[in-house]
């Protein structure tokens, strides 16, 4: 049975990250595709060609969002804006959703700052044990004025699920930074820590070097 397992699970992993990966790209172009429904029933490509084709609606999607930013980029789309944002803020439970969603949209795509940008790690949940991390802040006036210390906000997700996890504020001493970018470093987490993104050999012989002997 042994040969025979060793190829069912050569076949698994084959299989199982090509159908995953299949099944999220076509939700994601069957949820693009809905945005054709924005069109008149006249000139959408059905009615024209007679078929459909599918991920049409991710052209479309794109030039909504590139006409979209046009238009917010302009002064007149500024002003179209804090109005929408100013409206928005009245309604008691869509604010919450929207002010949070906004402010979370404008830290990861956002071009100021250095939040998600820089992956540390950090002693979690106990001194000896380390947990990679992500630096979400680095200016916190009242807590750094109340603890007396120079501290900073870390991100600490959780496995395999990254979009949750803990906000922790870590005296900025104790944060170690490290050369990996956030995209092998969610890998890392995802993937339970079996995909671990490879290191310049050159700079660990340095460090080990540097490290002072026991």
């Amino acid at each position: 049975m042994r040969p025979f397992q060793r190829y069912l699970v050569a076949g698994l992993l084959v299989w199982v990250p090509a159908g995953i990966t299949f099944l999220i790209l076509k939700l994601v172009v069957d949820l693009m595709d809905q945005t054709l429904l924005l069109l008149p029933e006249h000139y959408r490509p059905e009615y024209l060609l007679g078929f459909r084709i599918p991920g049409l609606g991710i052209v479309l999607t794109v030039l909504v969002v590139f006409l979209t930013g046009m238009l917010a980029a302009n002064l007149v789309g500024r002003r179209l804006l804090r109005v929408w944002d100013a409206t928005v803020q009245r309604i008691p439970l869509v604010r919450s959703i929207y002010g949070g969603a906004k402010s979370f949209t404008e830290v990861i795509l956002g071009d100021t700052g250095q939040s998600f940008k820089q992956v540390v790690l950090i002693e979690y949940p106990r001194k000896g044990l380390y947990s990679i991390g992500f630096l979400t802040a680095t200016e916190l006036a009242e807590v750094q004025a109340r603890t007396s210390e120079d501290v900073v906000c870390v991100f600490v997700p959780t496995t395999p699920n990254p979009t949750s996890g803990f906000i922790l504020l870590v005296p900025r001493q104790d944060v170690v930074y490290l050369d990996m970018d956030v995209e092998a470093a969610v890998k890392m987490v995802v993937s339970l820590g079996v995909v671990v993104p490879q290191w310049d050999a050159a700079k660990a012989a340095e460090l080990a070097r540097a490290r002072p002997a026991p």
